[in-house]
């Protein structure tokens, strides 16, 4: 799906002069064009195509990624929320490139969004190609909308999805909070 920047900028031209201002003025003259840019940008995973992944015969009891940075949209209010995911599977035989793990992270949140969906979408996406039903993913992010309006407050909001062996497993799932418990956000200075 391609993004259509030309109605994009009329768009945002509308908004500008809908809350009183000249979209002609020297500090607007330009913003249509850059915000139909950032759109382009920061949803990308619209216009991406999965990309591909490398796979190794590798045998390993538990592999965790931690820490991985992430910004999306929020689809309720087109405002950003922002944060870590953490990305733990038990391989059968295979284990997937590591930067892998990121570029899917990073193809998912590259749309309008929710983190719960996000979260899950990330989990099925490992299983899918680690060939591993066994998989774990834990995102907290600062969400804007919850931040700057209504409520306005920083909390970070959690989502675990849980799938095979991690759902029912406690010890497994411990150790691998244990694991990623130094690079959780709550311990980010935001």
């Amino acid at each position: 799906m391609a993004i259509d920047k030309e109605k994009i900028k009329k768009a945002v031209r509308m908004i500008l002069e809908a809350i009183g201002e000249d979209p002609n003025r020297e500090g607007l003259r330009e913003t249509p064009q850059r915000f139909a840019d950032m759109l382009e940008e920061i949803l990308e995973g619209y216009t991406n195509i999965e990309p591909e992944y490398t796979l190794f015969t590798e045998e390993s009891d538990l592999v965790v990624i931690s820490g991985i940075k992430f910004y999306s949209l929020c689809e309720h209010h087109l405002l950003p929320f922002f944060g870590l995911v953490h990305v733990a599977y038990l391989p059968k035989g295979k284990v997937i490139g590591l930067s892998k793990i990121v570029r899917i992270v990073q193809f998912y949140a590259r749309r309008l969004q929710i983190q719960e969906r996000l979260t899950m979408q990330i989990a099925d996406a490992v299983a899918r190609v680690t060939e591993s039903p066994d998989v774990m993913v834990v995102s907290e992010a600062y969400h804007l909308c919850m931040m700057m309006r209504g409520v306005k407050m920083a909390s970070p909001t959690v989502v675990a999805a849980l799938r095979g062996e991690f759902r029912k497993d406690n010890y497994l799932k411990k150790e691998v909070y244990d694991i990623i418990a130094p690079y959780r956000l709550y311990k980010l200075p935001f």
